[in-house]
């Protein structure tokens, strides 16, 4: 059984999160705590598998516990975050703080959706009682000096997929970037709005530029471009040059927007000239397409067990023989721009 202690100064929060709980059967609501100071007695006596936290309460807000709790005692966390262009930077400070994943905040007219949420949040908090937490530290990164001067063929095109755990094993692959990398192209699952917070926190925090790809975007070296949430981001060449692509077609692995989409866009357009790696997140989404990718003449890249947050999708990827490399996430970048050198 996973124990989850729920942390919510509303109620009616309280309330549906311990019901959409106490409907798997493999989990188990230890208690409630209505602010941080009870939940941290709470914590010592009923030591719960997994937390679900909100960020915005009364006596001490959801952020300043994470930083205390993942100094003193690391544990799996979900954040309970509403899902509004005020909410998502905090969420995204959450998750860098150590934070393993968020689900949105239930809605009045949650009741109408409550077996879809139900297995949203169940998904969730098994996901986390099982992923590799790590205690919060301050990113010393720095872009990788040996490569600043490198000289990089002008056809290369970098791809990354991700999941949970993804925001920030993605700074740590982006932070790495000289100004002058290929163009890369991103796809991490991550709702509408998040994913352009997330754009422009990379994009303050990194040497290369990054942004929420548009439809018709160029690519162009020293330019990261992330999917929108909500949106299958792909490649597709026009008059020799590449190009982002946005649609809302269906979901493809439960997920929109799905790296497979991004992968298979490219085995189209150029796959010897891609480079493409897939990191830490929960189910299989990528792993197809990544061997699509290295049977036409990709090199590709799975990140590893022991530095994934939750080795679901690089496994599933190394599983069918589809990464030509499987290294920890701090080789990543080293290993991609080594293949995009000029020989």
């Amino acid at each position: 059984m996973v124990k989850v202690l729920v942390i919510d100064d509303s109620p009616l929060i309280r309330r549906v999160l311990t019901e959409v709980l106490h409907q798997a059967y493999d989990i188990q609501v230890v208690g409630c705590a209505e602010d941080p100071y009870q939940a941290r007695e709470m914590i010592k006596q009923l030591n719960p598998d997994v937390l679900t936290l909100d960020i915005e309460m009364p006596k001490m807000d959801g952020i300043s516990f994470l930083k205390n709790l993942m100094r003193l005692r690391p544990m799996p966390v979900v954040m309970i975050s509403t899902l509004t262009q005020k909410g998502s930077p905090m969420t995204l400070e959450a998750l860098e703080l150590g934070a393993v994943d968020f689900i949105a905040k239930p809605t009045v007219n949650v009741s109408e959706q409550l077996s879809q949420y139900a297995k949203l949040v169940q998904q969730k908090v098994r996901t986390a009682a099982a992923a590799r937490v790590r205690p919060f530290k301050l990113s010393q990164v720095q872009p990788i000096e040996t490569l600043s001067n490198a000289q990089f063929s002008i056809n290369k095109v970098l791809a990354i997929g991700a999941s949970t755990g993804g925001t920030e094993a993605i700074k740590e692959v982006l932070i790495r970037m000289p100004e002058n990398c290929p163009p890369i192209v991103i796809t991490q699952h991550i709702p509408p709005v998040f994913s352009s917070s997330f754009a422009l926190r990379m994009d303050r925090t990194c040497t290369i530029h990054v942004k929420e790809a548009q439809h018709g975007d160029k690519l162009k070296a020293g330019w990261a471009f992330i999917a929108p949430g909500g949106q299958h981001l792909s490649v597709i060449q026009q008059g020799g040059c590449l190009y982002c692509q946005l649609d809302e077609s269906e979901p493809v692995n439960r997920h929109r927007p799905a790296v497979d989409v991004l992968f298979n866009s490219l085995v189209k357009v150029c796959p010897k000239n891609t480079i493409a790696a897939l990191l830490t997140g929960m189910g299989s989404d990528g792993a197809q397409g990544l061997l699509a990718l290295k049977q036409h003449g990709a090199y590709t890249v799975a990140q590893d067990e022991l530095s994934s947050v939750v080795w679901g999708m690089p496994k599933a990827a190394v599983e069918i023989g589809a990464a030509l490399a499987v290294v920890s996430l701090d080789k990543v970048t080293q290993h991609l721009l080594n293949q995009a050198m000029k020989k």
